[in-house]
């Protein structure tokens, strides 16, 4: 595990602005050609779907492959549980409300 947060291929304002906005980050890293390195169009439709529903777990496996397990990627997965965990409790307090 790195314990230091630098990075390889994935620029820090990408790692940065994934945890708070990650599909605006994947097209930010994808027009300005951060994303070449890998190589997601040899998979097809698979990437462009995953970044449509599920962008945080798309930015995960990116981080995985670029450095492993380190921090960034544990930063990531702890937000990833926040926002899943989060959204749950939203939904249910919401629809106490309207009943």
């Amino acid at each position: 595990m790195h314990i230091l947060l630098h990075t390889a291929v994935l620029p820090l304002w990408f790692l940065v602005l994934a945890l708070f906005l990650p599909r605006v980050a994947l097209i930010f890293a994808w027009f300005n050609g951060n994303l070449h390195p890998f190589h997601l169009d040899t998979y097809g439709w698979v990437p462009l779907i995953v970044a449509i529903l599920l962008p945080r777990v798309l930015v995960l496996v990116l981080i995985y492959q670029d450095q492993g397990l380190s921090v960034w990627f544990l930063i990531h997965a702890v937000a990833l549980v926040m926002v899943w965990g989060g959204s749950g409790h939203y939904h249910s307090r919401r629809r106490r409300d309207w009943d």
